[in-house]
């Protein structure tokens, strides 16, 4: 699924459910199919358009960097993303169009398509892959699902899902365990791999308001093999009722 489109990131969509004080019989009565549960979780990072700001903390073994980013995001195939602090990568601006990544470099007045062969790599030196970016799966369509715990009917607790990758299916994990919250948000999605190993873990938190939507203004993806390593995104801003230009997604805005 697309992470930063969400990503980074058009982030952060959907819609709420019920009230969390609905009787016994109205909560089973209006129980989400577990479709209805993944494709909300998978639309809290897409939308028709947006335009953000947000703050992106990086914490490896070897360094620690906060950056500040301008987004700009249209459906689910295209977004760009420019840094704006700290100075010395102000500028540096990635455009992603359908499965097509290029990143500009203002030091040196260079657009570079990122190859096939690095979309594994990580993106601005975060935990995040140039893959996550342009990733555009549905887990509905690409993992079988089973609910293992549901919300109590008082509203308090969360829906459970195991997912398992479906055999023919272009992902990478082989599986994938996804918490919900009563509004259908996520709150935390653990990915595996073939083995049954952890590899990482995704955070959403600080729920808001913005614009008459609830938006997990924070994500935060955490390396199972680094547990003293993180990237946080924090949005500082986002418009989701703004028209985008057309334009914007193109090689020349890249440079702008």
């Amino acid at each position: 699924m697309r992470l930063l489109n969400v990503a980074l990131l058009g982030l952060f969509l959907t819609a709420t459910s019920a009230s969390a004080a609905e009787t016994t019989a109205e909560t089973a009565a209006s129980d989400p199919s577990i479709t209805e549960l993944l494709d909300a979780a998978d639309d809290v990072q897409r939308g028709d358009h947006s335009h953000a700001t947000l703050e992106m903390q990086v914490k490896t073994a070897h360094y620690e960097r906060t950056m500040k980013m301008e987004t700009w995001a249209e459906g689910t195939d295209k977004t760009l993303i420019r840094i704006t602090a700290p100075a010395k990568d102000a500028g540096v601006s990635t455009l992603m169009v359908g499965n097509n990544i290029w990143n500009y470099l203002p030091k040196v007045d260079r657009t570079m398509k990122v190859p096939a062969g690095m979309m594994g790599g990580s993106w601005m030196g975060s935990h995040f892959t140039n893959d996550d970016l342009v990733k555009e799966s549905r887990m509905s369509e690409d993992f079988d699902g089973v609910i293992t715990q549901k919300p109590a009917a008082d509203g308090t607790g969360q829906w459970l899902i195991e997912l398992t990758a479906k055999p023919d299916a272009p992902v990478v994990w082989g599986k994938v365990l996804l918490a919900i919250n009563i509004d259908k948000l996520p709150t935390k999605i653990e990915y595996f791999d073939e083995k049954g190993t952890l590899v990482r873990t995704m955070l959403f938190t600080d729920i808001q308001d913005v614009q008459g939507r609830q938006v997990p203004m924070t994500m935060t993806l955490l390396p199972a093999d680094k547990p003293d390593e993180f990237t946080r995104l924090t949005y500082l801003d986002i418009d989701f009722d703004t028209e985008i230009p057309s334009n914007i997604f193109s090689l020349q805005a890249l440079k702008r």
